[in-house]
This record gives C-alpha cells, structure tokens and sequence, in this order.
C-alpha cells in the first residue's frame, strides 16, 4: 500500500481497510483471510495510539478532530460538548486532550454515525469520561451482538455494555444544543444499514459520516447492508441539505465542499450504470471487471487503498439490475 505515505493522515485507517479487502478479493486464500483478521483490529489499533489529533475549527463552537480512525467533530457551549464518533480505543486520551484544550465545557453527548470499529472502537472510555452515548438503534443492536465485514473475513466480538449507545432513535431525531438546531437522520441502506447524518443548521456544518470517502472509491459494507444505490440515494440527501458554504465532513478524508460532493455522486453514478449495463448484458462479475468499467474515473478516484477491481465487484454484487 505504496499510496498511505503521501495521503492525509485521516484516510489511513481506510486505506488499511480497503488495503486488506484487495489483498482478500485476489488471494482467497484461508490463511490470508485469517491474517488479515487478527491483525487488523490491533494494528489499527496500535497505530490510533501514536496518532496526533488534528484540530480544524469550522464554526465558533464546532470543530473538526482528524486521527488515524474516522473524521469527528466536537460542538462546544453550556450544554456541554457533543462529540460526533469516537476513533480507536487507544486514541481516547489524546481525544480527550483536544477536547480539553478546544474547551472547559463538560461532557455530554457521544453521537455514533454507525457501528464500525474506526469510529465506535472509542465508546466506552468517553462514556467513562462522562459522555452518554446516541445513535440509530440498528447500531446498538450491532454493538451488542457479534458482528462481521465479509469483504474483508473479519469477525468482530460484542462490546461489552459501556460501549453501547443508551438513547437510540429510528429516522430522524432533532436535539437542541449550544444555540443550535441538530437535526439527525437515518440513511436508507447505504455504507451499512447503520448510518445517519448530522446537520448543524445554524452553523451549516454537515458530517456525513462513510456515504462520503472524499477523492476516492468508497468501502461499501455488503456484510452490514450497504450497497451502491444507497451511497447514490445517500449522496443525493446530502446534497439537498448543502449550500456552496457548508463545511460537510465525509467519514473519511479532507473536509468537503458541495461541488465535491456532487463530484463524487456523480462518480457513483457512472460506476453504477456502467456495471448496472454490464450485469444486465449477462456478464458474471469476473467478465465485468476485465471490462474495466471505471478506467475514465481511475485517475481521479482510484488513488486510495479500494481498487477499482475491488470497488466494480462490490458495485456488481449490490446493483439492482
């Protein structure tokens, strides 16, 4: 995975996980998937613990946290602080540092976007610092029981129950924090079956958690639900909700701006037809991928650890045709 040196720190956890679908996808070999299993989770892991917290202040009480898991943002007032995902573990006492330096406020809220490991592995030591934990209710449910990424052979056991969301809700939910109006949402499936939205409308701060890997080719979680329709629907939400000035926060990569993000869905879009009119034609997947049906995009989105082979299988698996 030549490409991590040079991409911002933020997408690594990413590329590690899209690294090891590649690697999977061409070698299906039991040994390979076993490797790629048990190390995964600790190699993240060990490397989330040596990752700096970059703070970027989007808002006078919003801020963007970038580490080695998934993108997080803090909202800050007398409400307490509303932080938006919570990395790996061993992130957490550098987590909690920036929030402490952003600011003194106590905390409050820990929203998670959806259940994966890069940005829910973190609950339980904020619940310990104090934050009460929200999210969609199919992500408690997700965290409760033993889950897995079949892209990828990984297993992951429950959490145990300080990980778990204890306010859950099942389409839309508004809070009210901090002088401004927070308005939530569940996505159709898209990433996973898990993921929502969360709007700062006053602010016009968007975090669109993993429907957006910003500049390159999504991770699509078959295993969890998601499917390349719902990252088209998803993205197509988004949009609604942006005007040229919201900051929006993919799940991973750097901070967006509307024209990226109709870039992007756009770049699905063609993905999808193009192999939609492949698989309607009577190809099988392997023919669909020798026909390379993302070559005009490669140069543009295909720099991340998701190859285009591996990214047109995932789209071949889960288009409606």
């Amino acid at each position: 995975m030549s490409t991590v040196m040079h991409l911002p720190t933020n997408r690594r956890a990413f590329l590690r996980l899209a690294g090891a679908a590649a690697v999977v996808a061409a070698q299906p070999i039991r040994s390979v998937a076993q490797a790629a299993q048990q190390d995964f989770v600790a190699s993240s892991r060990a490397a989330a613990a040596k990752t700096p917290i970059q703070v970027t202040r989007l808002a006078d009480n919003i801020h963007l946290l970038q580490g080695y898991g998934g993108n997080m943002a803090v909202q800050t007032g007398p409400d307490g602080k509303l932080l938006i995902d919570s990395s790996y573990m061993p992130a957490a006492p550098r987590i909690l540092a920036a929030l402490e330096a952003i600011s003194k406020d106590p905390a409050s809220t820990l929203v998670n976007t959806h259940w994966h490991v890069d940005h829910v592995d973190g609950n339980q030591p904020m619940h310990e610092a104090g934050f009460q934990i929200l999210a969609h209710s199919k992500t408690r449910e997700r965290l409760r029981t033993p889950q897995s990424i079949g892209l990828l052979h990984l297993s992951m056991p429950a959490y145990p129950q300080p990980a778990w969301p204890v306010t859950t809700f099942e389409q839309t939910m508004t809070l009210w924090r901090n002088g401004d109006r927070i308005h939530m949402e569940h996505y159709a499936p898209a990433h996973t079956d898990t993921d929502i939205f969360l709007h700062f409308q006053h602010a016009n701060v968007l975090h669109v958690a993993d429907i957006w890997f910003n500049g390159v080719y999504p991770l699509i979680d078959e295993s969890s639900g998601g499917n390349i329709d719902g990252m088209i629907h998803a993205s197509a939400q988004a949009l609604q909700l942006a005007d040229n000035q919201t900051r929006i926060i993919p799940g991973h990569g750097p901070l967006g701006t509307r024209a990226q993000l109709v870039e992007y869905h756009a770049m699905l879009s063609t993905v999808r037809d193009n192999v939609a009119r492949l698989k309607k034609a009577g190809l099988s997947e392997q023919e669909t991928i020798a026909r390379k049906p993302t070559a005009a995009l490669d140069a543009k989105w295909g720099k991340g650890g998701m190859t285009p082979d591996v990214f047109t299988g995932i789209v071949y698996r889960t288009v409606r045709v």
